[in-house]
This record gives C-alpha cells, sequence and structure tokens, in this order.
C-alpha cells in the first residue's frame, strides 16, 4: 500500500487557499444580505429536536500536497453514494437560528482500476467506511419557509485498506481526523417535516492505522480532501 506523503507545494497551496477564502466569503455574504429578511423574530418551525435521513454524491481526492509523478493521468480520487442519518436541535438566538448536530454516514466509494491504472487518492487499495460528524450550524431566514445555513465542526473516518497478492492478504482499518466547512439551504415542507440540500467538504490530516490484532500504528499526517452534496429529509418534534 502506497501510504500519502505530504510535500511542501507552496503554489498548489495557495491556490486551494484562495479558492476556499472564496468560498467562505461568498457564503458569509449570501448570509448578510439573507439577515434582514430574519432580523425580527425566526421562525419556530426551524427551531427544536430533529432527525433526518440524508443521500448524496461523495468524492474523495488526494489533497493539495499530493502529487502523483508517475501517472500524470490519474485524477487522484475515487467516488460513491453517501447515504446516513443524522440528528439535531436548533433554537433561535437574536433573530438567527444557531444549532448543534451530530451524523453518520457510510459511502460506497472505492477505489478502482481505469485503463491499468488505480484510480485513487493516495491511499492505495481501499472502500470508504463510517464517517463520524459532530459539529454546529448558523443560519438566517431568505424567506419564512426558507432558511439558508453555513456549519462546520469535527469529522472522523474510516477507510478499509485491503491487500491481497494471492499468498497474502491484510486488512486494516485507516483512521483519519479533520474538520468540516459547508452550507446548505433547508425548505420547511410543514411545521413538521423539512427538505434540504447541503454542500460540505472535509479535510483530514492525521490519521492511524488500526490492526486485525488491535495494534495501532503511531499516528502520521496524511492530506484527504471530501466533497460531498447531499440531499436530506427529515421531520421536527
Amino acid at each position: 500500500m502506497r501510504m500519502i506523503v505530504r510535500k511542501q507545494r507552496h503554489g498548489v497551496f495557495m491556490k486551494t487557499f484562495n479558492y476556499l477564502a472564496a468560498s467562505l466569503a461568498g457564503s458569509v455574504a449570501f448570509l448578510a444580505l439573507a439577515a434582514p429578511a430574519s432580523a425580527q423574530v425566526v421562525n419556530p418551525t426551524f427551531t427544536g429536536p430533529r432527525v433526518e435521513a440524508i443521500v448524496g454524491y461523495d468524492i474523495n481526492k488526494a489533497g493539495s500536497s499530493i502529487d502523483d509523478d508517475f501517472n500524470s493521468d490519474n485524477d487522484q480520487s475515487f467516488e460513491g453514494v453517501v447515504y446516513g442519518g443524522a440528528i439535531g436541535y436548533d433554537f433561535a438566538l437574536g433573530g438567527v437560528v444557531v444549532g448543534a448536530e451530530a451524523e453518520l454516514t457510510g459511502s460506497t466509494a472505492d477505489t478502482d482500476v481505469q485503463d491499468g491504472r488505480l484510480e485513487n487518492a493516495g491511499l492505495g487499495n481501499v472502500d470508504a467506511g463510517r464517517d463520524l460528524y459532530l459539529g454546529a450550524r448558523v443560519g438566517f431566514l431568505a424567506q419564512p419557509d426558507l432558511l439558508v445555513y453555513a456549519k462546520g465542526g469535527y469529522t472522523n473516518a474510516r477507510y478499509d485498506v485491503r491487500v491481497d497478492s494471492g499468498d497474502f492478504a491484510l486488512a486494516t482499518n485507516l483512521k483519519t481526523d479533520g474538520y468540516r466547512l459547508g452550507a446548505g439551504i433547508e425548505y420547511a415542507m410543514s411545521p413538521q417535516s423539512f427538505a434540504k440540500i447541503e454542500y460540505r467538504y472535509s479535510n483530514y490530516s492525521r490519521a492511524e492505522l488500526n490492526f486485525a490484532n488491535q495494534a495501532t500504528s503511531d499516528r502520521f499526517d496524511i492530506d484527504l480532501d471530501r466533497h460531498q452534496v447531499v440531499l436530506g429529509l427529515g421531520v421536527r418534534f
């Protein structure tokens, strides 16, 4: 298995940083424009406990410090369907909606061979496993039944590593830690039900290997980006 090696590539880093900064600035500006609509009283429809189901598109990519010098055509990514559920609690605070949330998802994303090349994110031959997320969000009413929000928090993702050379087989878990940023819109279909669409970006920078014999490797640096666009359906209580 070829592990990710962090390389310092200032130009690529700055390009990625500027892109993320511009995206966040756009989200903040959008929320600021929506703020006057919610300056009076937040619709109680968007407050209280909630439960939701999630499904969407999941792409795992090598981060900006990863460069596959051997296969220039390798897109260094693998894709699939993300699915799972989330719980949360939202409340009104000074004309905005503030909430805490937790999410558990799985994914069908795994590495694939294209034209004799292993399409992956520098992780070797892996399947995406479960992903745990804990975070918070803040939003404003764009209209009485439409909430615009931004979010952020901690994410812990697992990848199942496969090595099989005929006479030798090894299965391990690669556990990664990182952060998630996102933004979305939520539509109240009724006072008790809602639908949403959300984009989120995650970056994982630390990892460890967990082996079948319960041994664990030392923690090491990685650079893995994850982009997801998800749809959610949920209910409030």
